[in-house]
């Protein structure tokens, strides 16, 4: 595998996950692993891995599947998976939702970047980790305590990481990156709440009706574009509006 570079994805059958995979599957000698919980047609050098990612017992048998040996020249992990979680107020969210959203969006990023660091921690070459975050992990949202609470653990988990990778310089760079607003199917669970559970749903209908939202394919081409020059961004805290 000398001279190959690896990436491997969550949340790629759809949305800024399906435009990362096509973008990432135009690049030369590369190869992608993409996790989804629905079935994804395997391609020249993508393999789909079926994984819900909210069944974390399942994730930790999957992990030899999602991190395979090999003397790549360049390891990449994007955490982009993500879910905005049921949208309602304190005292009225089910226990279950609670328990999904932070398993979704904390414990498998957590898992698999865990997992990511001890798997390719002696390797030499490029040693990327981008978890996808959210503007919302340091605003006070109506209706998202859970999603603005995940994004927030999962900010400071890359922070945490990246300070350890220099404490024992394992030359890995993290980021949890900011991606904007993006027309995908979670801006429409947003738009399907009620205003009695959010009160910024005019707001966010507006975005859509404005033309406001980026494009999937505009943002992942932000994500690689920080994966190629990440030598040039300080920070472990990015956001793609400013690039």
């Amino acid at each position: 595998m000398e001279g190959q570079s690896l990436y491997i994805l969550t949340g790629a059958s759809k949305g800024l996950g399906e435009a990362l995979k096509n973008r990432l599957l135009k690049l030369s000698n590369s190869s992608v692993i993409g996790i989804a919980r629905t079935p994804i047609q395997p391609e020249l050098n993508f393999i789909p891995l079926q994984i819900d990612l909210s069944d974390t017992n399942s994730l930790i048998d999957k992990l030899d599947e999602i991190f395979p040996s090999g003397n790549y020249e360049k390891v990449v992990l994007i955490n982009n998976a993500g879910w905005i979680g049921e949208i309602a107020h304190n005292g009225n969210i089910s226990p279950k939702a609670i328990k999904t959203i932070h398993s979704v969006n904390v414990i498998a990023p957590a898992i698999l970047m865990n997992a990511f660091m001890n798997k390719y921690k002696d390797i030499k070459g490029t040693k990327i980790i981008i978890n996808v975050s959210s503007g919302a992990a340091g605003k006070v949202v109506d209706g998202w305590s859970g999603y603005s609470s995940s994004k927030a653990a999962l900010n400071q988990m890359t922070l945490i990481a990246q300070h350890e990778s220099e404490l024992k310089r394992q030359g890995f760079k993290l980021y949890a990156l900011s991606p904007g607003i993006i027309d995908t199917p979670m801006q429409e669970s947003i738009r399907s709440a009620s205003k009695s559970d959010f009160s910024g749903l005019s707001k966010f209908k507006s975005f859509k009706e404005n033309g406001d939202l980026s494009t999937p394919e505009e943002v992942a081409d932000k994500v690689l574009y920080l994966i190629d020059n990440s030598s040039n961004f300080d920070g472990v805290l990015q956001d793609v509006r400013n690039f």
